[in-house]
């Protein structure tokens, strides 16, 4: 990824970058950090997080489940699965599966995507 490069700010919903947020928050109100270096914190968390995720998830995952809505917009995928089952290979002994009753998943196009390629999700490169 190159060094200008933006990444998205979904992960600052996330349990840990809400605890983030909010220990940022406490720190400029106290006057020890200016926003400035939040804001550089953040894009940060941003960064190493989708690299992480990026490098260090190697587990197959399948979703099976009630498809209730989906939706493209500027690239963003979007998908509401009811009554999801994931079948996770590679936890151990055999595979597990673990359920929940609605997700949202949220795939988005990678910054090495290639641009403008229109040959459906197989041509696609999303994180």
């Amino acid at each position: 990824m190159s060094a200008g490069q933006s990444y998205y700010e979904f992960y600052r919903g996330s349990s840990i970058g809400t605890a983030l947020t909010d220990a940022l928050d406490e720190l400029i109100t106290q006057g020890d950090i200016p926003p400035q270096l939040a804001m550089r914190v953040l894009q940060q968390f941003d960064k190493s997080l989708t690299e992480c995720l990026q490098k260090g998830v190697k587990n197959k995952t399948t979703v099976k489940g009630h498809l209730a809505t989906y939706r493209l917009c500027d690239d963003v995928w979007t998908f509401v699965v009811k009554d999801p089952q994931f079948k996770m290979e590679g936890t151990g002994a055999g595979s597990e599966i673990v359920t929940a009753p609605k997700i949202k998943i949220v795939a988005c196009k990678s910054g090495d995507a290639p641009e403008g390629k229109k040959s459906g999700a197989k041509g696609n490169d999303f994180a």
